[in-house]
C-alpha cells in the first residue's frame, strides 16, 4: 500500500513539472486602471491556485469557530460536579472493603 501511495505521488509530481517546464513562455495579466503584470504561466496558474486555496480557507474560517464553540460546549458539564471527597465522605459505604473485586 505504501509503495502505491510513493508512485501516485511521484505521477503526480513528474506532471506538474512537466506542466511547469511546458508553460515558461511569459502571459501578461491586465490588471484594472492600466496595470498589468507579466510573469511566467506556471507561476501566474501557481499564484491563482494559491488565491483559490486561501480565499476558500478564509471563507471556512467562520463555520469552524462555530463548530468550535458548539463543541466547546457540548464538552462543559450541565451541572457543577463536586468534588470526590465530599462524595465519599457523605455515603456510608455498604459494601466491606475486602474481598476480590466484582467480575473475577
Amino acid at each position: 500500500m505504501w509503495l502505491l501511495k510513493w508512485v501516485l505521488k511521484a505521477a503526480i509530481f513528474f506532471t506538474l513539472f512537466a506542466f511547469a517546464l511546458n508553460n515558461q513562455q511569459d502571459a501578461t495579466v491586465h490588471f484594472f486602471f492600466g496595470t498589468q503584470w507579466r510573469a511566467p504561466m506556471v507561476l501566474l496558474i501557481l499564484s491563482a491556485f494559491a488565491a483559490g486555496l486561501a480565499l476558500g480557507i478564509l471563507g471556512m474560517v467562520p463555520r469552524w469557530w462555530k463548530h468550535r464553540v458548539v463543541a466547546r460546549k457540548s464538552l462543559q458539564p450541565a451541572t457543577p460536579v463536586p468534588p470526590a471527597s465530599a462524595v465519599t465522605a457523605d455515603v456510608p459505604r455498604t459494601e466491606p472493603l475486602t474481598g476480590p473485586p466484582h467480575g473475577l
